[in-house]
């Protein structure tokens, strides 16, 4: 019997599958709910990636590791990876939640990738965990590059660029939308040693910069040398 889209992306098929209906359901729905899954979810989600990190880079520092490990399991890698999966559409939650977006909020997405893995880790303990984990991380353990990885868009644009001997980047705000407690920001991103400007989005000045950044420096190392 062919699994589930979602157990077929995961690559898993749960013994007990009531494992799998907790782990996708957010406490806005029901008593049965997520949080304990999520719990032991990280826990092994960290363990799992410190020995990936540990077995493919034995010259590194522990700190190094330990920054590379953060970037890897923050909120918006696993949203991202849970956006992936299509995972929004499986997670069960409430009525407010519903209507609020809930699917696709980072931290609802989070926590339910979290607990998808504590579920497996229940339900098959940690070699199933830990198959899962390096099935949904194939492409984030594959393009793994220690000096780079965990530093935000503005710190890698901007080390790039000192490298080469080329003026940081200028920032601008290009526009602000939305009311006061709900502003979206448009900033450009302007390189004007190699005539590159991009633009970002975001809630904040901060977030939209590093987005516009995060666009610059995937043009300027796509293209080495136009330098």
């Amino acid at each position: 019997m062919p699994l589930p889209p979602l157990l077929d992306r995961l690559g898993h098929s749960f013994r007990k599958p009531e494992l799998f209906r907790v782990a996708l359901t957010h406490r806005s729905h029901g008593a049965m709910h997520n949080e304990r899954l999520e719990f032991i979810g990280d826990a092994v989600l960290n363990c799992v990636v410190a020995a990936v990190l540990f077995e493919r880079f034995p010259a590194i520092p522990e700190g190094e590791l330990t920054r590379v490990r953060a970037s890897l399991v923050n909120r918006d890698t696993l949203a991202r990876l849970a956006r992936g999966l299509a995972l929004g559409e499986e997670i069960l939650l409430g009525g407010g939640e519903v209507r609020s977006g809930g699917e696709d909020r980072p931290s609802i997405l989070a926590n339910a990738l979290e607990a998808i893995i504590g579920a497996v880790f229940v339900d098959a303990g940690f070699d199933a965990a830990r198959t899962v984990i390096e099935r949904i991380y194939t492409a984030e353990f594959a393009n793994l590059d220690p000096t780079t990885l965990g530093k935000d868009p503005k710190t890698r644009l901007q080390e790039w660029l000192q490298a080469r001997r080329i003026a940081v980047p200028e920032y601008a705000v290009t526009s602000i939308a939305g009311e006061a407690h709900a502003q979206t920001f448009t900033i450009e991103c302007r390189i004007a040693a190699m005539g590159v400007a991009t633009e970002g989005t975001g809630t904040s000045r901060r977030a939209a910069e590093q987005v516009a950044a995060a666009t610059a420096y995937a043009r300027v190392t796509a293209a080495p040398d136009a330098i």
